[in-house]
């Protein structure tokens, strides 16, 4: 660990070489930090290692790298020198220095032998084929090989080896050959099994496709990301992702999200002009962008000096090596758990065997049977099921148009208690279209533009020319491209006869002054070819009336806005947000100096209408019945958010809470905290807002989903527990950073992705309960018989062939149970419970002694009736019993009231099983390998009551639906609050 960067007060970065690759240390690492005194942030990242943190001043950087390694357990220690570019596989840069940032542009260019005006065809060919494509190197997947020798490393296969080897050393040829059979088929099992579930989680890392605007051959265009060279000069927009690592050319209000490099949580502001010292740190340098980063605001020019493996994301990867993936939190808990079943399923056999001893039996066999038996109950299978499951989990979602791209993704959605919508394009329809417009005090239907032309010119000329939006042709056909709000705007200056081209080209636009997060307006200065100036302005209504002076009549007047014009302004704004539009106020100015946002005339108020999704109601009213809370968070203003809330019943049938940008602003992170849950609106929010918020909802202990579309919402979806993007609809920011991305761009979607989350997580509990209760018989049944000074109820093969039969299969039937009807009845799963409770052994204790409890009841009728043939039917008996065990795992409740679907494939498995089992003692080979003697009509009655009645038994004592129901209710999503509208 070492202290990275410390000149800036109140911030320290530092370097911990463990954290690489380690998410789980990162959050425990945050955890412990923030709450010190003094301390008032703290981000630890797993790509670089790195850890950001913020505090008042009292600390200095050998202090805070002492807590940081008392945290971590390692010694502090300086930086070494670096160089400032490590060597990477693939392609290299064009230079091997890192000092970009400390050239002017007119030296960048040179350096790279590149223009302003970008590379021809034939040059960028040249460099691709010199350097190579602009990908990262993917991660190495497992070969066949690898998965095929895998399933040969495991403890049980330990045991199963030292069993034939003791087999073969002491004249038991047959038995080493039936075990290496065993070793062979359930290796055939695993293999198939674990190589379908790598090929499936591996596509969850396929990168969104990215397209960057190139200048080649003098014209702009869009092309694969991956084609990008040394020296391509590229435009950088807002909600796109960094294509290369750059040095800018020229900068407009640009802001980029850094925080996969550098920690910080915050946009930077870049600029193009500043030329820095070589040694400035990364995070410093206001200059350069890098791949992988995320513009947030603004746009900008930029030549591009590193691609693929030569960037700097690319030379963190190299550092980092071919680390596999994590573990997922329910796969470690599994590992964990498979662990502690080895260290008791030991202590049992070592308990055994001396029991066995002291009761005379002989050491060899015993020894053989003891090993047999550590193979049987210790459930090997349950790694490969829980991987398995999680794996057919994302491919089912994926059929139902749900993308998940992280495989923790699964297991978080189950446990979801709060969902934060960013209303435009999620709610919405993000189908903007002009319904009211408000001049001189008057408000008139949209539609009767054409009647009102004449006096409402002025407010539509400023709406053509304050516009994004590109115009192919002119008239009301003309094909636009821009934002729906935007593309609306201009769609009702064509209809009110606005000569869209014509005037622009008449007055053609000099500069453009884009929204930021403490501007929320747009800006464009236009110059006629007399030289008359003409400023255009649009944006949030209260903020633009604050840059206003005048106000134009509708007559063409102008009168100077006095408080009751603002007033008379407030008053309507109100009135159209109140009906859940919209509102853009429309300004204009004759002056360049009106730029600075100061004497501007007001002309107006537009309204705008974006539908609601259809049955965006009923899906809230489904999110509450699954004790999920919602909550909407928005950039409108509180009143139109307020009137969607209650369109949408938000609050659930209560009163609406709201929270506005003006109180989040002010507002201290542990009343946030406090509140936020209890809020259903968060009104005229910024981005920063945003993650504040989720955070906020994070420190009260909720499990905190955020959806969006744009590049906006991407700071928050990274910081919630699961980021949701829409598909079509967002931009490649917002699907860059999601863990599950909605395809069909339908947020009615996300609760099938939820019942899938919750389903997966019950069945994975469903698989691990029936493995361990049948596994545990096993050990009971031969611990009985021990105690009792009876002969070892069961042989070694008899022990393996049980565990060949009994575990696999139906565990993997359990694993691809549909959603049980009520699943989205029941209240969130509690992250912080293991998956298996107090309750949860209790029950499992109950059910295997009743399994083992009437396999030995029938090997202690078979010894005092036949004694030559009583390991045959316990063998029998004990194998049936577990296989209809898998019934009665289906579900915690009684099968007759739990209404369950049908399972195909659980049926298909345990038929089979059933009727391979039941012929067993009938085929000449595997009869006598296994030792079993064909069973008479009065043992399979014997049988079939050993192996009918635990099941029974265990079926019996769950609870009734009404029972289960009374017993933990549907969680209510939390709704009051302190704040109002």
């Amino acid at each position: 660990m070492a202290i990275a960067h410390a000149r800036v007060p109140g911030r320290v970065r530092l370097r911990l070489a463990r954290l690489r690759g380690a998410p789980q240390l990162a959050r425990r690492l945050e955890g412990e930090l923030r709450g010190r005194d003094g301390i008032c942030a703290v981000s630890a990242n797993p790509l670089t290692g790195g850890v950001l943190i913020h505090h008042d001043g009292a600390w200095c950087a050998d202090r805070l790298a002492q807590l940081v390694s008392a945290c971590v357990g390692e010694a502090p220690s300086r930086p070494a020198p670096v160089p400032a570019r490590m060597p990477v596989n693939g392609a290299d840069p064009p230079d091997r220095d890192d000092d970009w940032h400390a050239l002017s542009v007119a030296q960048t260019l040179a350096r790279l032998d590149a223009a302003a005006q970008g590379l021809d065809g034939a040059a960028a060919a040249q460099r691709l084929a010199r350097y190579g494509a602009n990908a990262l190197p993917a991660p190495p997947r497992r070969s066949d090989l690898s998965i095929l020798l895998g399933q040969f490393t495991g403890l049980p296969i330990v045991l199963l080896g030292a069993s034939a080897g003791l087999s073969l050393a002491t004249g038991g040829l047959a038995d080493a050959l039936a075990i290496a059979a065993v070793l062979m088929l359930n290796g055939g099992i695993g293999f198939f099994t674990e190589r379908q579930a790598e090929r499936t989680i591996s596509g969850l890392d396929a990168a969104v496709p990215e397209v960057a605007r190139v200048r080649r051959d003098g014209a702009w265009q869009d092309l694969p990301a991956e084609a990008l060279v040394p020296g391509d000069v590229v435009w950088l927009r807002a909600g796109h992702r960094v294509p290369a690592d750059c040095r800018l050319l020229a900068a407009t209000d640009l802001t980029v999200d850094e925080s996969a490099l550098t920690g910080e949580s915050q946009p930077v502001a870049k600029r193009a002009e500043p030329v820095l010292a070589p040694d400035t740190p990364l995070a410093e340098r206001i200059n350069r962008v890098y791949k992988g980063s995320a513009v947030t605001g603004g746009d900008g020019l930029a030549v591009v000096v590193a691609t693929g493996a030569g960037t700097e994301i690319g030379t963190i990867q190299a550092l980092a090596g071919a680390a596999s993936a994590p573990q997922t939190p329910l796969q470690t808990q599994l590992e964990r758990l498979g662990q502690q079943l080895v260290v008791v399923s030991g202590a049992a056999c070592v308990g055994l065997f001396g029991l066995g001893l002291l009761r005379g039996q002989g050491a060899l066999a015993l020894l053989r049977s003891v090993i047999s038996l550590a193979v049987a109950a210790v459930p090997e299978g349950l790694p490969m099921v829980a991987t398995t499951t999680l794996a057919l989990g994302v491919r089912d979602l994926k059929r139902r148009h749900i993308s998940v791209r992280h495989l923790a993704a699964v297991e978080t959605l189950g446990a979801l208690q709060t969902i934060c919508m960013d209303k435009t394009g999620t709610l919405t329809l993000n189908r903007m279209t002009a319904v009211a417009v408000q001049v001189d005090g008057e408000r008139r239907p949209a539609r009767a533009v054409r009647e009102h032309a004449a006096a409402w010119t002025p407010l539509l000329e400023a709406l053509a020319l304050c516009s994004e939006v590109e115009v192919d042709g002119d008239g009301p056909d003309a094909a636009l491209q821009g934002s729906p709000t935007e593309t609306a705007l201009l769609r009702l200056a064509q209809e009110g006869g606005v000569a869209v081209m014509a005037l622009r080209a008449a007055w053609p636009r000099q500069a453009l002054i884009g929204r930021a997060e403490q501007r929320p307006w747009l800006t464009t200065l236009h110059r006629a070819a007399d030289g008359r100036t003409r400023v255009a302005v649009k944006g949030s209504p209260l903020r633009v009336l604050e840059l206003c002076d005048r106000w134009r009549r509708a007559d063409g007047g102008i009168e100077p806005l006095d408080d009751a014009a603002r007033e008379q302004v407030a008053a309507a704004n109100e009135a159209l947000a109140g009906e859940a539009l919209r509102v853009l106020a429309v300004a204009e100015g004759d002056d360049e100096a009106q730029l600075a946002g100061h004497g501007l005339v007001w002309l107006g108020l537009v309204g705008l209408a974006d539908p609601l999704r259809p049955g965006m109601r009923e899906l809230i009213a489904q999110f509450h019945a699954a004790g999920i809370a919602t909550a909407m968070i928005t950039g409108d203003q509180s009143a139109t958010a307020f009137a969607i809330a209650r369109e949408l019943d938000l609050a659930a049938g209560g009163e609406v809470q709201i929270l506005d940008s003006a109180a989040l602003t002010s507002m201290e992170p542990e009343l946030l905290a406090a509140l936020a849950p209890r809020t259903q609106v968060f009104a005229r929010v910024s981005p920063a807002h945003k993650l504040a918020i989720v955070q906020a909802l994070q420190r009260g202990g909720r499990v905190v989903a955020m959806t969006g579309d744009g590049v906006n919402d991407s700071p928050a979806m990274k910081a919630a527990q699961i980021g949701i993007a829409m598909g079509d609809g967002g931009s490649p920011v917002a699907r860059s950073v999601a863990d599950v991305v909605i395809e069909d761009d339908e947020l009615r979607t996300l609760i099938e992705a939820i019942r899938g989350g919750r389903s997966i997580y019950a069945n994975i509990r469903k698989a691990l309960h029936y493995l361990l209760a049948t596994n545990l018989s096993e050990i009971e049944i031969t611990l009985a018989a021990v105690a009792l000074g009876l002969p070892v109820p069961l042989s070694s093969l008899q022990l393996l062939w049980l565990n060949l039969a009994s575990d696999i299969l139906p565990a993997l039937g359990l694993a691809l149970e549909a959603p049980e009807p009520d699943v989205m009845r029941r209240p969130p799963r509690d992250p912080a419970e293991p998956i298996l409770t107090g309750a949860d052994y209790r029950r499992l204790l109950r059910e295997s002694l009743a399994i083992s409890g009437g396999a030995l009841g029938v090997y202690l009728w078979a010894l005092r009736r036949a004694p030559g043939g009583a390991q045959s039917l316990t063998f029998m008996t004990l194998t049936l019993a577990q296989l209809l065990h898998a019934l009665v795992c289906r579900s915690d409740r009684r099968l007759a009231a739990a209404h369950l679907p049908p399972n195909p494939a659980l049926r298909r498995m345990l038929l089979g099983s059933l009727a391979v089992q039941v012929a067993l003692p009938y085929l000449p080979g595997l009869r006598g390998l296994l030792g079993l003697t064909p069973p008479r009509l009065l043992d399979w009655a014997v049988i079939a009551a050993g192996a009918g009645l635990p099941m029974l038994l265990n079926e019996l004592s769950k609870p009734d639906a009404a029972a289960a129901d009374t017993a933990s209710p549907p969680a209510k999503p939390a709704t009051g609050g302190a704040h109002g509208p």
